[in-house]
């Protein structure tokens, strides 16, 4: 059963009106990435993946992460749209989340702009930015949406929400 969309204010974007399949957007927004108490990502050339009922999923280059940032990660997953993914974990500061980013690094043709780039679980990481904003994690632990004040949902999730 599909929820009731929020109405999206001045400014503001509906999750609900994201596509299916999922788009892909140029980013040039300061995007940054801070783990450990240690900023290990900025860019201000990234994506972002927008799908029906999701908050935004942002894709960061390789070369924005400091070196060792990104460490290999056992597993993959598979997305219909965009392909397998490659897991890796975070590690700063002495610290490591495991399996918090994943990339394509065979991606299908309508996302090969995205080949190698980074996303990482905002719930794993101390903080992320898009511009100066702190944004927040979508909820769950699957999805790895960023969600801003101009994003309103209800968003894909929260528990009930697997048959969205």
């Amino acid at each position: 059963m599909r929820p009731q969309p929020k109405p999206a204010g001045p400014g503001q974007e509906s999750v609900w009106d994201y596509p299916r399949p999922p788009r892909l957007e140029t980013v040039h927004d300061d995007i940054r990435i801070i783990f450990a108490g240690v900023e290990i990502a900025r860019t201000q050339a990234a994506f972002r993946v927008l799908e029906t009922s999701h908050p935004p999923v942002y894709y960061l280059p390789p070369s924005a992460f400091q070196p060792d940032a990104l460490v290999p990660a056992s597993g993959g997953s598979f997305c219909e749209w965009k392909g397998r993914a490659v897991y890796f974990d975070v590690a700063a500061g002495g610290r490591r989340a495991e399996r918090a980013a994943w990339a394509y690094p065979d991606p299908t043709s309508d996302f090969a702009a995205i080949r190698d780039f980074v996303a990482v679980y905002l719930g794993k990481m101390d903080a992320c930015f898009v511009g100066a904003e702190k944004v927040l994690p979508q909820p769950g632990g699957f999805y790895g949406g960023w969600i801003t004040s101009n994003i309103v949902g209800p968003f894909k999730g929260d528990p009930g929400t697997q048959g969205w």
